[in-house]
């Protein structure tokens, strides 16, 4: 992956936090018009699922977001951006991707979440965004990467909770 030079980090006390996070994220895309694909990185138990759910709520969703484990792909389709929310955890071989048809979910207006990215290693674009989650002490340390001209562009525009 090409190096913008832009990275942000943040310890995030509690999942408000994390979801504020998500939040924060969906205002910057909203406010930029464009798609962005973002990789979730992070042991399980980390906050993916989490800074999902605030990503989600940050673009209208107003239920339930849950991982998508069984099922791969979670649309969120009548949001102020079309999204979906990927899970590649029980990924049993990339190829299976190309049948469930991946790359249409990638367009200029769509955000797409990935949890597990690795899992779909050479089928996947790169990201715009890569996000990781680490513990520390009693809450995580996230660490958001830029993978594009696009993706630097949005880190910019972050204002959020937590230290950076």
């Amino acid at each position: 992956m090409a190096v913008f030079g832009n990275e942000r980090r943040f310890f995030l006390k509690d999942e408000t936090e994390t979801e504020a996070l998500g939040q924060e994220l969906a205002r910057v895309v909203v406010a930029s018009e464009r798609g962005v694909t973002l990789f979730l990185d992070g042991d399980l138990g980390m906050g993916k699922t989490t800074m999902s759910r605030g990503l989600m709520r940050g673009l209208g969703h107003e239920g339930a977001v849950k991982s998508p484990t069984y099922t791969l792909v979670e649309p969120y389709e009548d949001l102020a951006m079309p999204a979906y929310h990927f899970d590649l955890y029980r990924l049993g071989d990339p190829e299976e991707l190309e049948y469930m048809g991946i790359r249409d979910y990638f367009s200029a207006d769509t955000v797409c979440l990935i949890e597990w990215p690795e899992r779909g290693q050479g089928l996947l674009p790169d990201p715009d965004i890569e996000i990781h989650f680490e513990r520390e002490g009693d809450g995580r340390s996230v660490v958001l990467r830029a993978g594009t001209e696009e993706g630097a562009a949005l880190l910019n525009s972050l204002e959020l909770v937590g230290d950076s």
